[in-house]
């Protein structure tokens, strides 16, 4: 029997899915493209990458050619984490940057400046290769289809996509460099309708041509020429070096323990250990809240709290972790964040600064099969379609991931360890979520594979499904499914309906500045959840509940 109800107490069109097999996206082509993988013999990571393709295709709103890329991965009975974000140009010195970005307090989102090298054909490729059962080249298949035969435009991908059209048209009247966003993607002046059938032939060409170089062809190749040629012309930084010296890395988690749960994030340079920060400090005032109903404004309270003293932390220490003035595991350091939950006021919300440790637009989707492998993925252009910049004639859309290095200083005048500089990973947005759990033995097996994505909002997002999910027992899709909140800055948070009307007047009452959405919506994250109910045996396969929320064109789906 499952550890949860299976009631779905707020406002929904999903049911959960369960199956031996799973895939869960924000896309449903992109869910069957995964599926068509698991039912040719394929695994789960063959059916991660085969969604993940068809992402760059069906939903390119919100993810590319040119994203980059994060996996934590159960394998073989063991859990494996992958970073293949892209660094900054080698050309990016301290010196070009002090140029460029002279009088700007932040590098600008269009345009070739927030370039960096894309990573995330890198991880198809190194997924495929260590742990995929199907050759690359027939993974990519259903994405190339989509793109060559064309396939209907969904509802929030097409409103998404008409925002951007208007956003870039603005844009061509002082700039020509948004000219081949518009010929791949609004060829006809304007976007795609709602339903209208979409063919994109820059990205089956390219996609085909990574299949059959096993990824080459982007990365040292005639795409890769085509990527630098492009830079160069438009006064990027980007050249072949930096597309050829790519490497993506496999590294271990950062983890947090809460309430028997071990909740996996990728380090930095991306700001998963957000989350971990967030959830251990939560942890930590349980007896505030152990009896508290889910939706209960101090159960809230605390929640916003917890993640606002993380991001605390997190906006001034995490950076490519080469430059970082201590590790990462610093800042879950037990007597640190004793320390840290101290200062949270029960009552009263509060605007929180950084402490000092002692001594130093996304698409996620999971995937599950019926051998117990688990795949939590996630790929970015970070905003829509990243940084408007698109090499002619090859659907790939440029990310401006660089956006998210910082031009501040320190509140001490010293360098920001995130502060641009040549080949380097700059703090990342996009974080995938793994669960384990000791067994009997002692040893971890997995729980869930999850995430949340968008922007700032992700950490966010997954403490508040993760409290939801273990501290209060709902199930994957009303974990989902429920309003959630977006701290922005300050004491300044956001809010979705749903909740009851007292809980807007008492969290105010706390001192929470809150704006109340009109709707839930992206805004406030899009997730999706895989949950291993029952490890296979010798007798039986898996069983696996499944969900993707309704603020995405989303779907769980198996068999």
């Amino acid at each position: 029997m499952p550890p949860f109800p299976n009631d779905l107490p707020y406002q929904t069109s999903r049911e959960p899915v369960y199956a031996a097999n799973c895939v869960a996206t924000s896309q449903p082509l992109a869910a069957q493209a995964g599926l068509e993988m698991l039912r040719l013999g394929g695994n789960a990571f063959d059916a991660a990458i085969a969604a993940a393709a068809a992402l760059t295709v069906v939903e390119p709103t919100s993810n590319g050619i040119g994203s980059d890329a994060f996996a934590i991965l159960w394998a073989g009975g063991g859990l494996h984490a992958l970073n293949a974000s892209g660094r900054s140009p080698a050309l990016l010195t301290e010196d070009e940057a002090a140029r460029r970005f002279a009088g700007k307090s932040r590098i600008p989102f269009y345009g070739w400046d927030g370039v960096t090298t894309p990573g995330c054909v890198s991880a198809w490729v190194e997924i495929n290769d260590k742990f995929g059962a199907l050759p690359l080249s027939r993974v990519l298949a259903p994405a190339i289809k989509y793109a060559r035969d064309g396939f209907p435009l969904s509802p929030q991908t097409g409103s998404a996509w008409a925002r951007a059209a208007r956003g870039y048209a603005q844009g061509l009247e002082s700039s020509p460099e948004f000219q081949p966003w518009f010929d791949t993607f609004a060829p006809n002046g304007q976007a795609p309708q709602v339903g209208e059938l979409v063919r994109l032939p820059g990205h089956a060409d390219t996609l085909q041509a990574i299949g059959e170089s096993n990824g080459r062809a982007f990365y040292t190749g005639e795409l890769a020429a085509k990527i630098a040629k492009a830079s160069e012309s438009g006064g990027g930084l980007l050249r072949r070096d930096d597309l050829a010296e790519h490497e993506p890395e496999w590294v271990r988690t950062v983890t947090a323990n809460y309430l028997g749960w071990t909740v996996h994030e990728i380090p930095p340079n991306g700001q998963g250990i957000a989350a971990c920060i967030g959830l251990e400090l939560l942890e930590r005032h349980r007896d505030s809240w152990k009896d508290l109903d889910p939706d209960d404004p101090k159960n809230l309270h605390l929640q916003i709290e917890a993640i606002k003293a993380a991001f605390a932390d997190t906006s001034r220490y995490v950076a490519d972790e080469k430059h970082m003035p201590f590790r990462p595991e610093q800042l879950l350091e037990r007597s640190y964040l004793d320390r840290r939950a101290k200062e949270i006021d029960l009552s009263r919300a509060q605007a929180w600064d950084h402490g000092t440790p002692m001594g130093g637009g996304t698409v996620y989707l999971c995937a599950s099969d019926a051998q117990g492998n688990m795949i939590s993925f996630i790929q970015s252009n970070y905003t829509g379609f990243g940084s408007g910049m698109v090499v002619p004639g090859t659907g790939i859309a440029l990310q401006n991931r660089g956006c998210c290095f910082t031009l501040d200083k320190t509140a001490d005048g010293s360098p920001h360890p995130n502060r641009p500089g040549p080949r380097k990973l700059p703090y990342h947005t996009i974080i995938p979520g793994f669960v384990t759990q000791l067994d009997s033995k002692g040893n971890d097996q997995p729980v869930m594979a999850f995430g949340v994505m968008g922007g700032f909002m992700q950490p966010q997002g997954h403490l508040q499904v993760i409290h939801r999910l273990r501290a209060h027992q709902q199930n994957p899709q009303a974990a989902l499914d429920a309003p959630r909140f977006r701290w922005d800055e300050a004491n300044q948070t956001r809010i979705e309906p749903g909740f009851n009307p007292d809980v807007y007047e008492k969290l105010r009452a706390m001192g929470h500045e809150l704006t109340e959405s009109g709707s839930r919506n992206v805004s406030f994250g899009r997730g999706q959840i895989i949950w291993q109910l029952q490890p296979p045996t010798d007798d039986a396969p898996p069983v696996y509940v499944a969900a993707s929320e309704q603020r995405a064109d989303g779907q769980a789906v198996g068999f």
